[in-house]
This record gives structure tokens, C-alpha cells and sequence, in this order.
């Protein structure tokens, strides 16, 4: 028979920190909350960060030591800057305490058991491009790089395998969710997951899932060294858990199974990460799997003012699984209420958004305290070429510039060379797409090219051309697809140009080339709408190559050369805050996405992620959308206002009646607008 018996520290004198006179009464009652299982459900702008400092305070104050703390969180900026705030507070007190994030107590924990799991001591952790180096050379000695059927790149069987790892699902299941063109080839795609975790093996090295992987199968596998973390972390806290996987939910759980001292922070309304393995089940189900553990709300917002928190709450009431909060305000209230902006079209809405940033510009209020938010990154097309055009500088957050992705720039590239055989750039960028052709390759391609064409459009003289054995199908295929963007010598449109080359070609390139297919063939669809706009591919081009020499932030006089307004996607505005947000292209199918429309989950987890960008605006929110847009190939097409719009009171919200100049036309200069829009 065995007792359990804890050596604690002598409780330290106190430190001089009035907890009740620092924190809010709700931040206080969970700050002091007795040991045992909580969650604490910290809303938006509501000091989520302060409360969890906060709390590591108190519980060394107590006389928990430093080295029993165990604070997780999701970057290492917010795991430095909340072990920062608590030596402030209790200088010295910290030190020795395990702050870090999930894959670095990982590591830390398997340097000192590599041996538990058939590593050897100093093994190397891969970061992403040996990652896809060593799948790419695995692929290659299973003999599948010859194979007939289009066989994923190592950067995608990379997302595949991570996806699975972190959600404990097998690779039949992730390839039938999310990649369901590669289902038939499920079973090599096993066997290459399984040939690359013993070659892990055998080069004593792991990627960055293993981090968290091999920690949980040391722990299921070893007991006895479990059990001693187990004793060690009498105190366990996890920031955001709203995020977390299964993977790191049942490490958490593992770890906190002796003591049971585990508090979890997060906000269930701000969950936005499915896509990526975030598990909503893990904060959605807490008390359920945790029993007899007490759930504290953080309810009161120092970030924004009333009318933005009434049109927030409104926004999140739709959803039916969450733990029901209310933001209340600290600020008073604003001037004016958040504005409904509806344009005719999706250029209007850029030029709404341009030109009133400029016009709060003028009214003292600096561009990097301005941002601009979208479901996805195409959707910020219009406002790129607006703000270029006007000579508004601005950051992308979101990703490259439109116009410089490389996806853009390769469909481009066959535009280019129909319009100019004798581009050797754009030549080399399109053959480097086929299989087996490198920069040597592509040099003596393009020698042999220049002889055959002399300069001319006749492209099925390309068919004449030596080609590596590997590339001699996609080297066919090429040339018929270029003859077909000249028929009979007279170039097609520049969006007719843009469908072919996706049809023939780039659509089956991308499958296999990138993770994120679904989102850069929306891209190129809006690449296509806007080439439409254009008779002649060489406006087209000229247009491009215009748009992406200007510097901006040279150009724009009326803000000082470090201002830049931020243009962002909502996932990665999130923890971001603003006093002027503008959220564009709220309408159905836009945002929320098609895709969510017709799932209950998907289009809750959307309403999440309006909910977020609502919630970055502290001052100005402007929620904006167009009535008709061009779709690509189909003409005009008219937009229902998205379903968020339509949840919130009229009441709260201020509708502008924005009408353009006469003068002002589809695709034409910028469009002013009149100084009253309401």
C-alpha cells in the first residue's frame, strides 16, 4: 500500500500585489479559484492574457514552486510575453517555470527520453523543406514519380500526413474530407507515410508533429515516465484552448490525470480553426468530459466600444452550440453606430473602402490603425488594385500580393509567351511546371523552341521538339494548349486564355503541387473575372505588369513612409485589433462560403469567424458588400446579402446609401464618391 505525498514550498511573503484591486471581479474569481479542473471562457478583448499571468502569480504566491507550473500556450511570442509579465510582477519568482509552446515542452521533454522511443540522444528536428525533402526522396524510391496518374507533391503528402497525426485519423479518412481527388491512390499514399516515418527513424530525426506525437506515445508506452511528469506539473494552464487538436487535448489530459489541477482559457465563439485539426469539441465538451470541473466567464470587453459589442453579440446569438456570453463595454460610446454599406459592384466596394479610408486619413486617424478584412484572400483583388491605383500604401497579412503569388504568376506566364514567343522568362517558368525539367533543361528547351517558332504563334511546331521521356505527355499536352490559345493565329481574350490553360493544364498541376488547391483556384477565378474586363491580353498584361511595378508607399503623400493599413483575412486577424475595420464581401457564398452553406457545423463555425472580425474593431466598423459581381464566364451575378448581416437588428446598425458619380463606370478610374454617403 503506497500514500501520496506532496512537498510543497514555504509560502512566499507577500509580494504587495492587491489582486482584487488589479483585476475585474470575474478576472479575480478565476485568478483565486480553488486548485482543480476550470475553464475559463475569456470573450473577446476581455484580458485573457492578464487573467493567466495573473494567475501564475497567485499560484506562486501560494507556494506553488515555479518548476511544478506548467504554462502552455500556441506561439512563443505569447508564451515570452506572459513569463515576462509575471517576473514584473514577482521578480525572480518565475524562474524555473515550463512556458513555452506545445511542441517545445515536447522537445524538451523527449531530449531527455529519446531513447524510451528508438531515438538517440541529439536527434535533429526537420523544419518543413527537409521535411518535403525526405517524403520527396521516398516518393522517389518507391518508384511513384513515373507513375501515369498525377501523384501528390512532398508538400502536400506533408499537410496529409500532419492532418492526420493531429487528429488521430487515418490518411483514408483526411483524403476523403479534404483531398478527394487523390482517393484512389490511398494505398501508395499509406505506404509512403509509413516508409517515411522509419526513415525518420533511421536518420534519427523527427518533423514538427513528432514533437507532439512522439511526447503522447512516450507517455502511452512508458507509464513510469508519465508518471513523473505527471507529479511534477502540480499546476498545468493552457492558452487558447479553443484551438487545440485531439493530439494535444489528450496530452493535456495525460499530463493533468494525477493532480487534476489544470485550467484551461479560451473562448468558444472565437474556435475558427477546423481546417488546420482544431478540435471544437475539446472547449465545447469540457465540463462534460471534465466532471465536477467550474467554468468561470470573462464577459467584460476593454477593447471596443457599445455599438460594436451589441452588433457582436448579435452576431454570435445564431449559433446554437456555444456557452452563452454577453461582451459588455468598459468605453463609452461612440459617435457614430457601425455602418451597412451596400455597392453596386465589387470595383464600387473598392473604391468605398479607398476612398474612405483617405477621408478618415485626413481626419487624424493613421493607416496602420485601419484594416481591411475578408473571408479570403482573392477577396482583397479589388481593394489591391484600388489602394495601388490611389497610391494608398498598405501590408498584406493575408499572404503575397495578389498579383505576385506564384500560382498567378505562372498562369501569366502562358499569356505572356502566346503574346510574346520570344519571352524566354515566361517560356522557362512554363516548362519548369512538367515533370523532369529543371533550369538545364528548360535552357535547351528554349534554344530548341526559339529555332522551331522563329518567332512565330505556330505552336504546333513545338510537337517536333525532344523532350525528357518523363515530360513527353505534359509536353504534348502543352503544345496543343498553347496552339489552342492562338487558333488560326488570332489570340483568344485574356479570360477565355485564362479558363483554357486551367482546363488543359494548371488545375491538375495544382492538385498535386498545393495544399491549399481549393483556395488558389478561387484565385485564379477572379484573375479570370478580371481579365475579362480586357479585349486584348496584352492590355491585360500591360495592366499587370503596371499594378505590380507601383510602389504605393512612395507614392501617397498623406501618410508618414511607415504607415501602411493592414489587409487581412479574418484567420489571420485574430487576436489583432483596430480602430477603423472595414469587412468586405459579406454576402452569401462569399462569406459565409459556399462550401459552409449547406453544413450546420461549417456555417456555425463561420458566424465564428464574423464574430471575429467584428470583434477587432474598436472604434469604426464599416460592413460592406456588393450587389452584383461578374463571375467568371457567367456574366453578372446578383448577391444576397450574407445571412450574418440579416441576424442583426436594423436598429444597430447605420445604413449608407452610396451612389457613384455619373461619370463613374465598371472597371474605369477610381470612383469618387459624395462627401455625405448617408
Amino acid at each position: 500500500m503506497s500514500r501520496s505525498y506532496t512537498l510543497h514550498s514555504p509560502a512566499r511573503p507577500d509580494s504587495g500585489i492587491d489582486f482584487e484591486k488589479e483585476l475585474n471581479p470575474e478576472q479575480f474569481a478565476a485568478v483565486t479559484s480553488s486548485p482543480g479542473r476550470s475553464l475559463v471562457i475569456a470573450g473577446a478583448g476581455s484580458g485573457k492574457t492578464r487573467t493567466l499571468t495573473y494567475r501564475v502569480a497567485w499560484l506562486l504566491e501560494q507556494g506553488i514552486p515555479a518548476g511544478s507550473i506548467l504554462l502552455l500556450t500556441f506561439t512563443n511570442k505569447a508564451a515570452r510575453e506572459m513569463v515576462e509579465r509575471v517576473h514584473n510582477l514577482l521578480p525572480g519568482a518565475a524562474d524555473g517555470l515550463w512556458g513555452g509552446t506545445f511542441h517545445s515542452i515536447g522537445n524538451r521533454i523527449l531530449r531527455r527520453h529519446a531513447a524510451d522511443i528508438g531515438f538517440r540522444e541529439g536527434f535533429s528536428i526537420m523544419d518543413r523543406d527537409d521535411s518535403e525533402e525526405m517524403i520527396a526522396a521516398v516518393v522517389a524510391k518507391q518508384g511513384l514519380v513515373d507513375t501515369t496518374r498525377k501523384f501528390p507533391k512532398a508538400g502536400v503528402l506533408s499537410d496529409i500526413f500532419s492532418l492526420a497525426i493531429n487528429t488521430a485519423a487515418p490518411v483514408g479518412k483526411i483524403l476523403g474530407e479534404k483531398y478527394r481527388y487523390f482517393i484512389p491512390l490511398a494505398p501508395e499514399i499509406e505506404k509512403i507515410q509509413a516508409a517515411y516515418e522509419a526513415r525518420k527513424r533511421e536518420a534519427n530525426s523527427m518533423d514538427f508533429d513528432d514533437l507532439l506525437s512522439k511526447t503522447l506515445e512516450l507517455f502511452l508506452t512508458h507509464p513510469e515516465v508519465a508518471a513523473l511528469y505527471q507529479r511534477r506539473f502540480q499546476q498545468i494552464l493552457v492558452d487558447e484552448y479553443q484551438d487545440t487538436n485531439r493530439l494535444q487535448s489528450e496530452l493535456i489530459d495525460l499530463l493533468a490525470a494525477h493532480h487534476g489541477n489544470l485550467m484551461v482559457v479560451g473562448d468558444d465563439a472565437q474556435s475558427i480553426y477546423s481546417w488546420r485539426g482544431a478540435n471544437f469539441e475539446n472547449i465545447l465538451q469540457f465540463p462534460k468530459n471534465h466532471p465536477g470541473s467550474r467554468v468561470f466567464k470573462i464577459e467584460t470587453n476593454y477593447r471596443s466600444v457599445p455599438q460594436v459589442l451589441e452588433v457582436a453579440n448579435a452576431a454570435i446569438g445564431g449559433n446554437e452550440r456555444q456557452f452563452p456570453k454577453t461582451l459588455a463595454p468598459i468605453r463609452k460610446p461612440h459617435a457614430v453606430k457601425p455602418a451597412l454599406v451596400a455597392l453596386p459592384t465589387n470595383s464600387q466596394q473598392a473604391a468605398f473602402v479607398a476612398q474612405r479610408v483617405m477621408e478618415l486619413l485626413d481626419e487624424g486617424i493613421p493607416l496602420e490603425q485601419m484594416a481591411v478584412l475578408y473571408r479570403a484572400h482573392y477577396h482583397s483583388m479589388e481593394v489591391q488594385l484600388e489602394f495601388t491605383k490611389r497610391g494608398i500604401p498598405f501590408s498584406i497579412t493575408s499572404g503575397l500580393r495578389f498579383f505576385e503569388q506564384a500560382h498567378i504568376k505562372d498562369v501569366a506566364a502562358f499569356l505572356k509567351f502566346t503574346v510574346n514567343p520570344r519571352d524566354e522568362m515566361s517560356f522557362k517558368r512554363i516548362v519548369r511546371l512538367l515533370p523532369g525539367i529543371g533550369n538545364k533543361t528548360a535552357e535547351t528547351l528554349w534554344e530548341r523552341t526559339q529555332t522551331l517558332l522563329a518567332g512565330s504563334t505556330d505552336f504546333a511546331r513545338l510537337a517536333e521538339a525532344k523532350v525528357p521521356s518523363k515530360a513527353a505527355k505534359e509536353w504534348s499536352q502543352l503544345v496543343l494548349t498553347l496552339a489552342d490559345l492562338v487558333p488560326q493565329g488570332a489570340p483568344l481574350g485574356p479570360a477565355a486564355m485564362i479558363e483554357c490553360v486551367l482546363f488543359a493544364i494548371y488545375d491538375d498541376y495544382m492538385k498535386g503541387k498545393f495544399p491549399n488547391y481549393d483556395a488558389r483556384r478561387e484565385d485564379l477565378q477572379t484573375l479570370q473575372t478580371f481579365a475579362g474586363q480586357f479585349e486584348s491580353a496584352s492590355d491585360f498584361l500591360s495592366q499587370l505588369a503596371l499594378l505590380g511595378g507601383l510602389e504605393t508607399a512612395d507614392a501617397f503623400a498623406g501618410a508618414a513612409e511607415t504607415e501602411k493599413i493592414t489587409l487581412s483575412t479574418l484567420h489571420q486577424a485574430k487576436g489583432l485589433e483596430w480602430r477603423v475595420v472595414f469587412l468586405i464581401w459579406l454576402a452569401d457564398g462569399m462569406f459565409p462560403s459556399s462550401r459552409s452553406l449547406e453544413d450546420p457545423a461549417g456555417l456555425e463555425e463561420e458566424r465564428r469567424l464574423f464574430y471575429v472580425g467584428v470583434t477587432r474593431c474598436m472604434d469604426e466598423l464599416y460592413l460592406s458588400y456588393p450587389e452584383m459581381r461578374l463571375g467568371a464566364g457567367y456574366g453578372e451575378i446578383f448577391q444576397t446579402p450574407s445571412r450574418f448581416l440579416r441576424e442583426i437588428p436594423e436598429e444597430l446598425l447605420e445604413v449608407w446609401d452610396v451612389s457613384p458619380t455619373p461619370s463613374a463606370k465598371w472597371g474605369g478610374d477610381p470612383l469618387p464618391m459624395d462627401d455625405e454617403p448617408f
